[in-house]
């Protein structure tokens, strides 16, 4: 019996180090919850009740240093690449970034621009573990790859900065429905 084939994430034929805009999904291997949700990229927001008490990570709600890690690797990953992400927001288990690469002789491949950041943040993230400043994570940090959509247009844009700008709200809308629907499973 073979193994099922892994879904193919990145367009063939497209080049990744064409300039434009780039929206990417990072999330944590198996979901796991060790970010502290955030409102507008810097504003922490607590965990509601009732999400799931055995992940890894719940009541914890610490910015520093965990949601710390991830804002000093966007500000380095930017530097070092010369490239500029407009927008971004950390969930418990996974983050949104708004990637802007610009037209120029020797762009950056965004592979090898995640793969560096992930590689960063982990490292980094089990300094921390090491010294008792954050919580275990379960075999890996990261999944093993990440979701990329290419920007096509303005509108396009504008609707993936609404979309990272309202994910918490909407988080907190679906586990309020959720909720109900477990209280009144008839709705």
């Amino acid at each position: 019996m073979n193994p099922p084939s892994r879904k193919q994430l990145r367009l063939k034929t497209y080049d990744y180090r064409l300039p434009g805009a780039y929206f990417i999904t990072v999330c944590t291997h198996k979901r796991q919850r060790l970010f502290c949700p955030e409102r507008n990229g810097t504003q922490a927001v607590p965990y509601a009740d009732g999400e799931n008490s055995t992940s890894v990570g719940h009541d914890l709600c610490v910015v520093p240093p965990s949601n710390a890690i991830i804002h000093k690797w966007i500000k380095e990953t930017e530097h070092k690449f010369k490239i500029s992400i407009d927008k971004h927001i950390i969930m418990p288990d996974h983050i949104h970034l708004l990637i802007l690469i610009e037209e120029r002789h020797g762009s950056p491949f965004l592979p090898e621009i995640m793969r560096w950041f992930k590689t960063m943040t982990t490292n980094e993230y089990i300094r921390a573990v090491k010294v008792g400043a954050l919580p275990l994570f379960h075999q890996k940090l990261w999944q093993k790859s990440y979701y990329d959509h290419i920007v096509r247009n303005d509108e396009d844009y504008e609707q993936t900065w609404q979309y990272i700008e309202n994910n918490p709200l909407q988080r907190l809308i679906d586990i309020e429905n959720a909720q109900k629907k477990k209280r009144n499973p008839h709705l």
